[in-house]
């Protein structure tokens, strides 16, 4: 463990989570379309997520959350993604699962695209943060 960045190994020996819950702001009046956004995104299957059903949740079209969301300086793929980490470490705590099924979860369609995105997140890839924990 020595040669891990200290978040990781916090980590791994438990003192800190893996991936943090997704930050935003509140307060702000320009921020709530990005509350919305990421309340839908945390409160739905994410299979089933995208511009356009999120749009339509919140009743605008998707080029007006698209504009929306960059006023507030960010997008909906970094605002998915950030639902996904935080999903994915809450069903960490709750129980081991296999990165195939995690993958599944979290709404991807190629578990491959799943594996990509855990290491962006922790900066392990997934099966080298299974052995260092098991």
């Amino acid at each position: 463990m020595q040669g891990l960045p200290i978040a990781v190994r916090d980590t791994l020996c438990g003192r800190s989570p893996i991936i943090n819950a997704p930050v935003v702001k509140f307060g702000n009046q320009r921020n709530k379309t990005t509350q919305a956004v990421l309340k839908l995104l945390l409160n739905s299957d994410l299979s089933e997520c995208n511009a356009d059903t999120i749009s339509q949740s919140l009743g605008m079209s998707s080029s007006t959350l698209r504009r929306r969301l960059k006023e507030d300086s960010t997008c909906f793929s970094y605002l998915s993604d950030r639902a996904r980490q935080y999903r994915c470490e809450q069903l960490l705590k709750e129980r081991w699962l296999p990165g195939k099924s995690l993958a599944y979860e979290l709404g991807y369609t190629e578990p491959n695209s799943f594996y990509r995105a855990f290491k962006r997140w922790t900066g392990l890839p997934f099966r080298e943060y299974k052995r260092r924990l098991h």
